[in-house]
């Protein structure tokens, strides 16, 4: 465990297998952490794995200043941290929010990526109306969390129709899961949906045809939506394979760990 001061914010990693070369920088979902990693990093020995808690998560500080929180300043966070950790080249995993915030970095500093692999990302939303339906409902979800308190967000949150594939996992893996979202603060995720929700995401559908970097996108057979943005991402990127992993919905890392870090593995010795 470490902390890195990056534009005035103590920003917290984890690193495992630290004496290897190959480094893999994972970025965790909203409500997730570096934690949410820690069973992949165990089953990815022969990897250097850095994982980040986003700003507002985990033990990265929660800033007030909910422009901090915007993707421009996510992606020069994640570029700084590069410098520091003297990550010239590297493989980039994102999950949800931080399959937006990979897909952000990616796009902009391409040259430090030798592949990007997204799990249930997307590259925003297409339309202004769509995007400004979703501020105002995010605009809502957060101050109804700073109102009402994370344990009472939680309570709702890991009932949504998203994660609905997740009550079939064992009781103590689902405890696990929630103590993890019980740990963030609500000014943390509250900014984080006003600085870095999907409505407030520049959208990246045409700069999905500049990317010349390989793209694995991987989804979940039962998360319908995710299954078919990625689908729509694939008609458009040069180098891509879309993988879907049966019987799991939204969070596959979460719900098949095994076969996550299999697709991390193969994906990297197929020098795809």
């Amino acid at each position: 465990m470490a902390f890195l001061k990056v534009n005035g914010i103590n920003v917290h990693i984890q690193v495992w297998n630290e004496s290897v070369d190959q480094t893999i920088v994972m970025l965790h979902g909203f409500t997730g952490s570096t934690h949410t990693w820690e069973p992949i990093a165990h089953q990815l020995s022969s990897f250097r794995i850095v994982a980040i808690d986003c700003i507002g998560h985990g033990k990265t500080d929660s800033p007030g200043d909910s422009s901090l929180y915007e993707m421009n300043s996510q992606i020069e966070v994640l570029e700084e941290i590069c410098r520091q950790l003297r990550l010239d080249s590297f493989i980039l995993v994102g999950y949800s929010m931080g399959g937006r915030i990979a897909l952000s970095y990616a796009v902009k500093y391409p040259n430090r990526i030798k592949t990007l692999l997204l799990e249930s990302a997307s590259p925003g939303l297409k339309s202004a109306e769509e995007r400004a339906l979703r501020r105002k409902a995010d605009n809502l979800l957060a101050a109804k969390i700073e109102a009402d308190g994370i344990e009472k967000f939680v309570d709702t949150w890991e009932n949504i129709s998203l994660f609905a594939t997740q009550k079939r996992l064992p009781l103590s893996m689902q405890q696990e899961i929630r103590k993890e979202r019980l740990q963030q603060h609500a000014i943390g995720l509250a900014n984080s949906l006003r600085g870095m929700g999907t409505g407030m995401m520049p959208p990246l559908w045409e700069k999905l045809r500049e990317l010349e970097i390989p793209v694995i996108l991987i989804t979940g057979e039962l998360d319908v939506k995710f299954e078919n943005i990625a689908r729509e991402m694939t008609a458009l990127i040069k180098k891509v394979r879309h993988l879907t992993v049966n019987d799991v919905g939204h969070a596959i890392h979460v719900e098949n760990s095994s076969e996550f870090a299999t697709i991390i593995k193969e994906t990297i010795s197929s020098n795809f």
